[in-house]
């Protein structure tokens, strides 16, 4: 008797894995979220800066360096992971430097704001930049809650025996 025999192979291939480019994360939440707060922390720092009749000028100088250095921060993050450069580097643990970078950005963020509002003096311009940093402050905390649940959420609760 002779039999025959027809082996079949299917090669299925990912375009997210591949490339130089990861154009995929700028459609994931993660990659929405800093772009929106690169935007409104661009838009805060504009606002202040361009506004005219600073009544404290220590208090907004401070809101300015808060803002354009965590602007600065979250843009080379999200470059990072759409270069995918986070993978070049394993030895540094990403979720929780990001982690960490959130939590003390929306700290000062939160406090630039408030102190940025208080400190107004009725000057719109001044009072827009205040409104964009408490914008900037949720969209940081949303991003706080995203990483943690990404670090720690889904863990296994008891053992195997």
């Amino acid at each position: 008797m002779s039999h025959t025999v027809v082996t079949t192979t299917t090669t299925t291939r990912s375009s997210s894995g591949e490339g130089f480019l990861n154009l995929g994360y700028t459609r994931f939440v993660q990659g929405l979220l800093k772009i929106a707060q690169v935007v409104a922390l661009l838009i805060a720092f504009l606002c202040v800066h361009c506004a005219r009749g600073w009544t404290d000028y220590s208090a907004f100088r401070y809101f300015e360096v808060v803002t354009l250095w965590f602007l600065i921060a979250f843009l080379i993050f999200y470059l990072m992971y759409v270069f995918r450069l986070q993978s070049k580097i394993p030895c540094i643990n990403w979720t929780m430097t990001e982690l960490l970078h959130y939590g003390v950005g929306t700290t000062l963020v939160f406090i630039a704001s408030i102190v940025a509002a208080v400190k107004s003096g009725g000057v719109s311009e001044l009072e827009a930049g205040s409104a964009f940093g408490f914008i900037a402050t949720f969209l940081l905390a949303v991003s706080i809650w995203t990483s943690y649940k990404v670090t720690c959420g889904s863990q296994p609760t008891s053992a195997s025996v």
